[in-house]
């Protein structure tokens, strides 16, 4: 069983990339979150992993964080979500996100996930809500008085560029990954430039 994985990025394209370990190509699936968090090529990246053994196939799961990872392997339990449900749905929401989502019964943000229609929301939101109280959050935090709070946000340019987008109706859960990778490609680019490579890469 493989738990993890440490190597040269070898491409990352659609929903997976190939990590390239001594001289042997390892196909990781992961969630659009994951994937912008990875290096390009060929950088050197370390990515959780799980694996799914199957009779006509052996399949890895990569993830950046353990928090992503738990969510992961917790998201799986509930029936009607595959691994390809599940990472559809840590694309559309980080750990703190779905937190705060299952915990107020938000349908609209686990349907926001490809896959995932208001039915199996319901079951989701039915199935996990007394289990997630000891669930990493990562990007939300606990305030004293037993509510939610949402971590400090980013600073400097990504930081800027993310509250400009939000303020245009982006959730941070889509814009963060496009940020991220638009800032990788343009070195030293400008909060205008970075809004508007995010806007036309949100349109599509």
């Amino acid at each position: 069983m493989i738990g993890q994985l440490t190597g040269l990025v070898g491409q990352i394209e659609g929903e997976r990339c190939i990590v390239d370990v001594n001289g042997v190509g390892y196909v990781v699936s992961a969630s659009t979150r994951t994937l912008a968090s990875v290096p390009m090529p060929p950088s050197v990246a370390r990515l959780l992993i799980e694996t799914v053994v199957r009779e006509d196939a052996i399949l890895l799961y990569g993830f950046a964080s353990t928090e992503e990872q738990e969510w992961f392997r917790l998201l799986t339990t509930v029936q009607g979500v595959g691994a390809k449900v599940a990472l559809a749905i840590l694309s559309s929401n980080a750990p703190g996100d779905l937190f705060l989502a299952i915990n107020a019964g938000d349908r609209a943000s686990l349907t926001r996930a490809a896959g995932v229609g208001p039915r199996l929301a319901d079951r989701i939101l039915s199935e996990l809500k007394n289990k997630i109280a000891k669930m990493p959050v990562g990007a939300a935090t606990i305030a004293p008085q037993g509510g939610f709070v949402t971590a400090a946000a980013e600073t400097g340019l990504e930081g800027d560029a993310l509250l400009a987008l939000a303020g245009l109706g982006f959730r941070r859960a889509e814009a963060w990954p496009v940020v991220k990778k638009i800032l990788a490609e343009h070195d030293g680019a400008s909060l205008d430039l970075v809004i508007r490579l995010s806007l036309k890469d949100l349109a599509r």
